[in-house]
């Protein structure tokens, strides 16, 4: 049984001038954008980042779950940690098990697609999406991803970045958070080497930190597989994005260059 950190998602409330630092600072093309998140009241652009995801939505009506996203931590900032899954089913009964709420049922078969996601309320820190691809080639490393559309491999830039190998939650109970992941996720935790505790995914790690920005509980950032530092630094510098010779700022997310 296996799980793969494949997609992850920012809620923003300017999509345009999201977009242009996504694409001017880590030089990625967007590749899609899902019509199916207008139920949501949602737009949304995707990248990909090798064969990983980074997405962006933006509410475009009042009263939805990523407009009460935006208000309660204060600004634009992480809003879920989309997984790949070999077994969705089992995924749902430990779910429930634990008694934690499916937000949404993402049960597409038709369309090769059988995923959920479990609800931040319960899971703690942000959304936490398993999905699962049922069409040919479906469980192979980089195969199909349903998610961003049946053509997104044309759209792969990977001169300054070439993936995603962590996601950060902050908590101001990092180690009460990290526990609830690992029981969702079935996974054992490991101190990294600054005393925080993380759960390693097939490709990617997720680290629980404390919250030292005032922000609350919250999917904070994400560690970049960087190929060209100093062309991402002066981008983000022109663009106002620059942080340190090691991160930029995006969408109110730490980006780690690694």
């Amino acid at each position: 049984m296996w799980i793969r950190l494949r997609q992850i998602a920012l809620v923003a409330a300017d999509l345009h001038k999201v977009s242009t630092e996504i694409g001017g600072v880590l030089g990625v093309e967007a590749c899609y954008m899902d019509p199916a998140v207008s139920v949501f009241g949602l737009k949304n652009t995707l990248w990909p980042i090798g064969t990983q995801m980074l997405e962006v939505v933006t509410p475009f009506k009042d009263g939805t779950a990523g407009g009460r996203y935006i208000e309660r931590r204060g600004g634009d900032g992480g809003y879920m940690v989309i997984t790949q899954v070999d077994d969705v089913a089992h995924r749902r009964a430990r779910a429930a098990e634990l008694g934690v709420r499916v937000a949404y049922d993402l049960h597409y078969p038709d369309e090769g697609h059988d995923g959920i996601q479990l609800h931040p309320g319960d899971t703690g820190g942000s959304f936490f999406e398993m999905d699962q691809m049922l069409m040919p080639g479906g469980d192979e490393p980089g195969g199909p991803w349903y998610p961003a559309g049946d053509n997104w491999e044309p759209y792969v830039r990977t001169e300054r970045v070439s993936g995603i190998s962590a996601a950060e939650l902050q908590s101001p109970e990092p180690e009460r958070l990290a526990k609830r992941w690992a029981e969702i996720a079935e996974l054992d935790l490991v101190d990294d080497d600054d005393g925080h505790p993380t759960m390693a995914f097939e490709n990617a790690t997720v680290r629980f930190v404390p919250d030292s920005d005032g922000r609350g509980e919250g999917l904070g950032g994400i560690d970049l597989i960087t190929e060209d530092r100093d062309a991402i630094l002066e981008a983000a510098d022109k663009l106002g994005c620059a942080v340190d010779d090691g991160q930029v700022a995006i969408a109110g997310m730490r980006m780690y260059l690694r």
